[in-house]
């Protein structure tokens, strides 16, 4: 009888404890269908930390060091003198440098207009010498037509004109003429007549191959 009774109690502690672990593992799981139960679970089965430990969680972290500010020295009258003069300076450079910019802009616009106006008075240039070539053409041809007809007259008919012609035109008509038709004029005109046309022929031709800036021989004094 005394051996039944320790067996009986081991039995019974053994049975007491596996009740207690198949309730605690119903309410583990119980608790991890819960919305934040496997935490809880978790911490159901955990060990439980000393206390010490847990103040040690529980203390708030430490602020972190933070680097000290840098302390500006205060500025003396002098530096403050000196980036005064800086600044002043850099303005009248700006103030300069915005002159210079405006002052290219107007010689830029000058020479353009410049450039306008040359183009234009050698357009005007080119214009006029075109006309003057027609006009110097047409006169040459006006003034062949008629020397034609006069060298197609027989020379005492065409001398009886040039008696009577004015000397301008008698001399334009007798240059543009062929020798051999204006001699026989020559001689059927009035002496006097033919001898001043002569005369005068030989001086407008003479200009007409003297540079205009020749100057006049001096006249030999008489002596």
């Amino acid at each position: 009888m005394g051996l039944k009774a320790p067996r009986l109690l081991t039995a019974t502690i053994g049975a007491m404890s596996a009740l207690l672990m198949v309730k605690s593992v119903t309410l583990v799981q119980a608790a991890a269908e819960e919305p934040g139960g496997a935490m809880a679970a978790q911490a159901a089965l955990a060990p439980a930390k000393p206390d010490n430990v847990a103040k040690e969680a529980a203390k708030p972290a430490a602020p972190a060091l933070t680097a000290a500010a840098p302390v500006t020295p205060p500025m003396g009258e002098s530096e403050r003198a000196v980036l005064m003069s800086l600044r002043e300076r850099r303005e009248a450079l700006d103030e300069r440098a915005r002159a210079l910019d405006q002052r290219a802009a107007e010689l830029a616009a000058a020479d353009k207009r410049l450039e306008e106006r040359v183009t234009q008075l050698t357009a005007l240039q080119t214009r006029l010498e075109t006309l003057e070539a027609g006009r110097q053409t047409r006169r040459a041809e006006n003034w062949a037509g008629l020397v034609k007809t006069y060298e197609a007259m027989k020379p005492r008919e065409a001398a009886t004109i040039f008696d009577a012609l004015d000397m301008q035109v008698l001399l334009q008509v007798l240059d543009r003429m062929q020798e051999r038709r204006a001699a026989p004029v020559l001689a059927a005109m009035q002496p006097d007549r033919a001898r001043l046309a002569t005369q005068l022929l030989a001086e407008m031709r003479t200009r007409a191959i003297t540079p205009p800036d020749a100057a006049a021989p001096n006249p030999v004094p008489k002596g």
